[in-house]
């Protein structure tokens, strides 16, 4: 009967298991000078050998003739343990057994001497899965074992497991396991298995897994049946990957902001019937390498995930590319593929993804500045505040001119005696609504001291009543003067000479600027001070 590769190149001792060598020399020599823990606690990603030392170290301790802290793998023990058939090795699912009768049966049966071994082993995988009923039992037993009982815990995610659990195993951390290691591992068992497995095709295999050698090794069996030959080309054929022009396209069109073309290979790759969240995946990966050679320029090469001959592929798309673009089209793809998982279409949210990466990204012409910069601006504003005059009720206040002869101003002369003017000879101005969505459109930066505003006219002058006292201040500005000088002309066709006052006094406006900054701080919106943006 075939057995599948993953299992039959299990590593059987502690010099077989790759990348983890800080984990297995330190097991190693407890195993030697005697001294091994009642408890321990495997944790790491998958495929990255947790449940193989668990194993190991499980026939290393019972081995009578162990060997440099490997079992013999000769001994009926070590036979026995290898076939599942030694009683005195417990391996447990916690997956599927994660009650608390479960633990109760072993917690039970932990009183009963080993039969055959010198010590009784339980590994438990997945112990992460257990219920709190199932871990109050565990605990017991863990925390006062018999001499001749042994635990080992396995587990993908560390953080579900007890505190009162963990402190009490000895832990080890399994890395992911690098990309040359398994790209030398499936070389070597292509080799025993009289499999043409190029170099490219070894090391597509060993980036796709991801620091998994299950999933490599795995990937090569398939592989295996696709073509006589394993390939780089193979490998993409039979992971539903994009091949690596493809993948290059995309980029250089998401770089040419070119929605059409990239949009073309999409559909071309889905005809194929590639995974387009596999795709995604590639694309996070290579805007990565994108994002390292910015940063990174001097020793990119070395942190560049990738085959050798993209290198300069991936330098040019580097080099017409801005970091802060970068990042954001980084950001977009994460947040396409975490999407990609809950919506019932991949393809429209892919290509929706697409058609944002390929979008101009907005430029940020600011400087990075902190809070204390901020509130620095903000206490500017404040002191302004308190050392303008108090403002006259708005029934008795005079309009207040902004717009003085010293402003460099191309208006009109009042055709009206501004001073002999009531409030029955100014009309409500109708068209203000749409001089400030065209002042907005002209700068705006300084429109939105104006929200709330109205206006009146009377002959060839405007008159404005702002709610905003900021507004005063950034209009003495002649830049900003002119602007809305510019916007009044082109709604109403002609230009008019402009007043304003501010209908809000000092004491209503005073803690304006800590709302300001709260907003800021909460929302990221940008503050206009003496024509600065902070």
């Amino acid at each position: 009967m075939y057995k599948a590769l993953y299992r039959k190149w299990r590593p059987l001792t502690f010099d077989d298991v790759i990348s983890q060598q800080h984990i297995t020399d330190t097991l190693k020599n407890q195993i030697i000078s005697g001294k091994t823990a009642h408890a321990y606690l495997f944790t790491g990603s998958r495929g990255t050998g947790k449940t193989t030392c668990s194993r190991i170290l499980a026939k290393a301790v019972n081995c009578p003739n162990m060997k440099d802290g490997n079992p013999c793998l000769e001994c009926d023990i070590c036979r026995e343990a290898e076939e599942g058939s030694l009683t005195d090795i417990v391996e447990i699912d916690a997956a599927s057994n994660n009650g608390v009768d479960d633990i109760r049966d072993l917690r039970d049966g932990a009183v009963y001497t080993p039969e055959r071994c010198s010590y009784k082993i339980y590994i438990i995988d997945e112990v992460h899965m257990l219920s709190n009923g199932a871990f109050n039992a565990l605990l017991k037993i863990m925390e006062e074992p018999p001499p001749y009982v042994k635990f080992i815990l396995a587990t993908t995610e560390i953080h579900k497991v007890p505190a009162t659990i963990a402190s009490r195993c000895q832990r080890y951390d399994f890395r992911r396991i690098r990309q040359e290691d398994i790209a030398e591992r499936l070389a070597f068992i292509a080799a025993q298995e009289e499999l043409s497995l190029t170099r490219e095709g070894a090391e597509m295999i060993a980036r796709i897994a991801d620091g998994g050698m299950r999933d490599a090794v795995s990937l090569l069996d398939q592989c295996s049946v696709c073509a006589e030959k394993i390939t780089a080309e193979t490998v993409s054929a039979a992971a539903g990957i994009a091949g690596r022009d493809y993948l290059y396209e995309i980029l250089e069109a998401i770089v040419d902001n070119n929605v059409p073309a990239a949009l073309s290979v999409v559909d071309r790759l889905y005809d194929m019937s590639k995974d387009l969240t596999r795709l995604c995946e590639e694309l996070i990966m290579q805007m990565r390498n994108v994002m390292i050679i910015k940063v990174t320029p001097q020793n990119a090469d070395s942190l560049v995930i990738g085959l050798p001959d993209e290198l300069k592929r991936l330098h040019d798309i580097a080099d017409r590319s801005e970091l802060n673009a970068v990042m954001q089209r980084l950001d977009t793809l994460q947040q396409c593929r975490e999407r990609m998982m809950k919506v019932l279409n991949t393809r429209v949210e892919f290509e929706m993804a697409v058609i944002r990466l390929c979008s101009p990204a907005p430029v940020n012409n600011s400087a990075g500045i902190d809070n204390s910069d901020i509130y620095d601006k903000i206490k500017q504003l404040e002191r302004k505040i308190a050392s303008a005059p108090a403002a006259a009720p708005a029934a008795q206040q005079k309009p207040e001119e902004v717009l003085t002869a010293k402003n460099p101003v191309q208006e009109p002369a009042p055709n009206v005696d501004i001073k002999k003017l009531r409030p029955e000879d100014m009309k409500p101005c109708d068209k203000w609504e749409d001089i400030l969505e065209e002042f907005r459109n002209i700068n705006p930066a300084v429109a939105g001291s104006l929200e709330g505003s109205v206006a009146q006219v009377a002959g060839n002058v405007l008159f404005i009543t702002s709610q905003n006292r900021f507004f005063m201040d950034l209009f003495k500005q002649a830049d900003n003067a002119k602007s809305l000088g510019e916007a009044i002309r082109r709604v109403m066709g002609e230009r008019y000479a402009i007043r304003a006052r501010c209908a809000t006094t000092t004491a209503q406006q005073k803690s304006m600027a800590e709302q300001l900054l709260k907003k800021a701080q909460n929302s990221n919106i940008e503050l206009a001070v003496d024509n600065k943006t902070i």
